[in-house]
């Protein structure tokens, strides 16, 4: 049975795991250890900003939501040198404020972006993204979503987030994405009738 909450610090490692494993591909450059990228990443994750759902009490997948000027991440430079050294964790610190950071520029009060949704590993195919992402369909304070910056070829989440309704209003081209197996990033909405 999958149960869906708000993260909270007890969490913080499951949900950095979680993160690590789903997009390992995007952080290879930094290290193929998943274990060094979670410690790295730990401490900027801000579990409150998180929704997890679980599997017989296991952190199953994860997804982020904030609204307005929220972030969900606060890196720290020093943590990520410490553990992916100097160079990597300098330019994965910027990387991580350039890309990951700043709000949505239709942020308001009653629209939630939904980011970082990845579903761990073994429980890949089981319905668990299915299951969170209808969960947060259902928070009553928001009147619209949005899915920010979804590769063009990640066609398993296009298909889940259009099957749930999502409808993509912006497409936008990436310098060099290429060379990491995409060409564009597609951003979804939402709107609850």
């Amino acid at each position: 049975m999958i149960e869906v909450r708000t993260g909270g610090e007890p969490d913080r490692r499951a949900i950095t795991d979680v993160l690590v494993r789903g997009f390992a591909g995007d952080f290879a450059f930094f290290s193929d250890d998943p274990r060094v990228l979670a410690d790295a990443f730990e401490h900027m994750i801000l579990p409150g900003r998180f929704h997890v759902a679980t599997v017989d009490g296991e952190v199953a997948a994860v997804a982020s939501v904030t609204e307005g000027a929220e972030e969900c991440f606060a890196p720290r430079w020093g943590q990520m040198r410490r553990h992916l050294g100097p160079v990597h964790g300098t330019v994965c610190h910027l990387i991580v404020r350039s890309q990951f950071l700043g709000p949505y520029d239709g942020a308001r009060p009653g629209l939630a972006e939904i980011g970082f949704i990845t579903t761990a590993p073994g429980f890949q195919g089981r319905g668990v993204a299915t299951g969170l992402l209808r969960h947060l369909l259902t928070i009553d304070r928001y009147e619209e979503y949005v899915l920010r910056d979804i590769k063009d070829t990640n066609a398993p989440a296009l298909g889940l987030y259009t099957k749930l309704g999502f409808e993509e209003f912006r497409r936008r081209r990436v310098r060099f994405a290429k060379r990491a197996g995409f060409s564009s990033y597609i951003s979804m909405k939402l709107v609850r009738n």
